[in-house]
């Protein structure tokens, strides 16, 4: 009933007339996994919404990832102030729907809090000949830390910082709206912190994120992302991370984003692949 209510609440969102930025249509990207503007998977130097250098606005988003051994949701929102800052909060959840029974703990799922801050440094998505630039702290509290601790993970909570680098072409390639993201990101996350932080393998790694796409046309966009992933767990490797989406934006205030995504081993369990759904509004 929860979930059914929220994108209910988001869906509607697409007929509310409430002012929603002026920026051009696609620029404010989606709500990412961990609160922030950008993709799926991969944060981009976007700012949250279509606020422009006298505006802000509001965004929320749920989502949404079954891979038959696991289910993830998250439910966010954000802030995006004048195009220059974003601020965010993102709540996820992973169900342990095979690993729970298998550890005698029916129903068991790990849970985090992930609140974020981006500022845009240099650039414009648009505008400029340069990309846009921006700077991101994530701090990420994991709210059930038994199961980590006991796999090895020496922490309950860490900061992820990124740099991140995105830019629209106009009538590139071949004529289409293309865009790309280059993201560096310093973490010491266990599965996105999920698994908890730091462990016998190691703590703090820099690891690459990286989307490209098209705009079919204003509303229809095909993309790709990928999330370099680094193991601190001997008991838990991870894989890197990979999605193919399709993204539909009707107009400023509701956006839906379709993915076939692979993340390979999570949680000793292998092929973890599955359909993901997200749902995000504006206003």
């Amino acid at each position: 009933m929860k979930k059914t209510v929220v994108i209910l609440l988001v869906c509607g969102l697409a007929t509310v007339n409430a002012w929603a930025g002026s920026r051009q249509l696609g620029t404010g990207a989606v709500m990412q996994v961990e609160g922030s503007s950008g993709s799926g998977i991969v944060s981009w130097a976007t700012i949250a919404g279509y606020g422009e250098s006298d505006e802000t606005d509001f965004n929320g988003a749920y989502t949404y990832l079954d891979t038959d051994d696991y289910r993830f949701s998250m439910v966010g929102a954000s802030v995006g102030w004048h195009n220059r800052v974003e601020l965010s909060f993102a709540r996820q959840e992973l169900d342990l729907v095979t690993l729970g029974p298998a550890l005698g703990l029916p129903g068991a799922a790990l849970k985090q809090d992930v609140i974020g801050a981006k500022v845009r440094l240099a650039g414009n998505l648009v505008y400029t000949k340069m990309p846009q630039i921006a700077f991101g702290v994530q701090y990420k509290k994991n709210k059930s830390f038994l199961i980590p601790s006991v796999a090895g993970a020496t922490d309950d909570s860490s900061i992820d910082y990124y740099l991140s680098a995105t830019k629209l072409f106009l009538g590139n390639p071949w004529g289409f709206n293309g865009f790309s993201t280059l993201t560096l990101r310093s973490t010491a996350g266990n599965e996105l912190g999920l698994l908890g932080f730091g462990g016998d393998l190691g703590n703090r790694h820099i690891n690459a994120e990286a989307s490209l796409g098209l705009f079919l046309n204003k509303s229809w966009a095909i993309g790709f992302d990928f999330r370099q992933k680094r193991s601190n767990l001997s008991f838990a490797s991870e894989d890197h991370w990979r999605d193919v989406f399709v993204a539909w934006v009707p107009n400023r205030h509701v956006s839906v984003v379709a993915a076939y995504v692979d993340l390979g081993t999570v949680g000793t369990l292998q092929d973890q692949q599955g359909l993901y759904l997200s749902i995000n509004g504006s206003f």
